[in-house]
């Protein structure tokens, strides 16, 4: 079927994408370059069809996520990529979507920020149960990540629903905790609270991407420039965010790498941290805040305080930190006093008990001290 690949109301290129598979299975003319997806190397005027396809594909739901068999097969599909024309890419993270040649339809009068949409296919994410006809026009076809997750209109505003996993539950309540660390340290981030239902806690987190704004993902960047042979990981996302005209990215990393540390983040990957764009404008306006901080705090392990892997520019916490080459923004003296603030966070945890609380909390008030250490006198 023939698609124009849209960015807000801007035609981008023409597609053709294969009814059966939702592979883009031809690249028609560019009608404007400036707008082509971050990170899809062109050449003879045309996006490579691999990467586009990875772009574009990426933008489904994963095979890893919780419950996805069973959704699958109350919604009568065998692939998740099936649903990305149901609701013509449409997304709550970014501008982009296809536009059907045959009978075009208006951004305006489509897009999730600005209209309402079905939550059948999320409320089918989280029990597997359909509810009478569904609606498949959702932003829930093109939500990221493993864990349980719906995006609901709540007051008006588009907000993120989000489960926990394992035995303990703990994400949920872990992104408070970091919400809590960074508002204490001033550091940009997303805000996040925790909704219990059915004895099972959910956090919840109001969009913080507009109709005027949109998230570009750190992999997406990573494209944009070659990697120099010397430069580490680290070097070569400052240098391809410099080559895009993002100007406080260094510090942005330095204070994401500090939460980590103090939270024992596992999961910081290339595809939960990155920068933001004017979708009208394409200007830069700066590294995202802070979110998807869950798996962390010793969430899925009886061993609280013990060692953990980091994750994306160094394996262990101990060496990433060393990145960080400037402290002069941080006042640790601000989380004194975060232990009983931490506390009253895990009091509402159905399965999580007071042991495990002050586990949690001596843990988190070592890494504190920890960190403090290493950060050179003033």
């Amino acid at each position: 079927m023939k698609y124009t690949l849209m960015h807000r109301d801007v035609p981008v290129m023409y597609l053709e994408i294969d009814n059966a598979t939702n592979v883009i299975s031809k690249i028609g003319d560019v009608v404007d370059a400036e707008r082509i997806p971050i990170g899809i190397s062109v050449k003879k005027n045309l996006p490579d069809r691999f990467e586009l396809n990875s772009w574009w594909l990426g933008r489904s739901i994963p095979a890893s996520r919780q419950n996805i068999q069973e959704a699958m097969m109350a919604l009568g599909i065998s692939n998740t990529n099936i649903l990305l024309t149901r609701c013509f890419g449409l997304s709550l993270s970014d501008q982009y979507w296809v536009n059907p040649v045959k009978n075009p339809l208006a951004w305006d009068k489509i897009n999730f920020f600005e209209n309402s949409f079905s939550e059948d296919v999320g409320s089918i994410l989280f029990d597997g149960k359909p509810r009478g006809k569904i609606d498949l026009v959702s932003p829930n076809n093109t939500s990221d990540g493993w864990l349980k997750k719906r995006w609901i209109i709540k007051d008006d505003k588009r907000v993120l629903v989000k489960g926990g996993s394992g035995v303990f539950q703990q994400e949920p309540h872990n992104e408070v905790i970091a919400s809590a660390i960074c508002r204490r340290l001033g550091l940009p981030h997303a805000k996040y609270t925790v909704t219990i239902e059915k004895d099972t806690p959910y956090s919840l987190c109001e969009n913080f991407v507009t109709s005027e704004t949109e998230l570009v993902p750190a992999w997406r960047v990573w494209g944009v420039a070659k990697k120099k042979n010397h430069d580490s990981r680290f070097e070569h996302i400052l240098r391809c965010a410099d080559f895009l005209g993002v100007t406080d990215a260094r510090t942005s990393l330095h204070q994401m790498l500090v939460l980590d540390f103090i939270i024992a983040n596992e999961d910081r990957h290339f595809n939960n941290f990155g920068f933001i764009r004017d979708a009208r404008t394409l200007e830069w306006l700066g590294a995202a805040p802070i979110f998807d901080n869950g798996t962390s705090i010793w969430y899925n392990t009886l061993h609280v305080g013990s060692a953990v892997k980091s994750k994306p520019f160094r394996n262990r916490h101990e060496e990433q930190i060393k990145l960080v080459s400037d402290f002069s923004w941080l006042n640790l003296s601000a989380l004194a006093g975060i232990e009983e603030e931490i506390k009253e966070i895990l009091a509402t945890a159905p399965l999580i008990d007071e042991a495990r609380t002050n586990a949690i909390c001596a843990a988190v008030e070592k890494q504190i001290k920890k960190l403090n250490k290493l950060i050179p006198p003033k």
